[in-house]
């Protein structure tokens, strides 16, 4: 449950970069509206970092779940920039990507 905990952590951390990007390119009302989804996102991402290195019967090690976390933000915020944000998508950038998600695959795989 952990587990999954920290990945909805981790989809919420690619919610709050978005929405901090999104925040600068708008004004006025529509600002507000992604300012408050950077807020809500913050929130649900750190609390939900939080559960899951301290609830249940094997919670995560903080450096394995702090790097998962990070990761999947990582990851997110890269992808939604190319597709949300029209930032290029050179090979290495995906190459640089892909290796990272087989750092987080790795760090799942041999934590307790």
């Amino acid at each position: 449950m952990n587990w999954i905990l920290l990945i909805i952590g981790g989809l919420f951390e690619t919610g709050f970069a978005t929405c901090l990007g999104k925040a600068q390119e708008t004004s006025g009302r529509e600002s507000y509206f992604w300012w408050a989804g950077f807020a809500i996102s913050l929130f649900l991402s750190m609390f939900l970092l939080y559960k899951a290195i301290s609830v249940g019967a094997s919670p995560i090690p903080v450096g394995t779940a702090y790097a998962v976390w990070t990761g999947i933000g990582a990851v997110g915020a890269v992808f939604m920039g190319i597709f949300i944000f029209n930032e290029p998508a050179t090979f290495w950038r995906i190459f640089f990507v892909f290796t990272l998600i087989a750092s987080v695959i790795g760090l799942k795989v041999v934590s307790n």
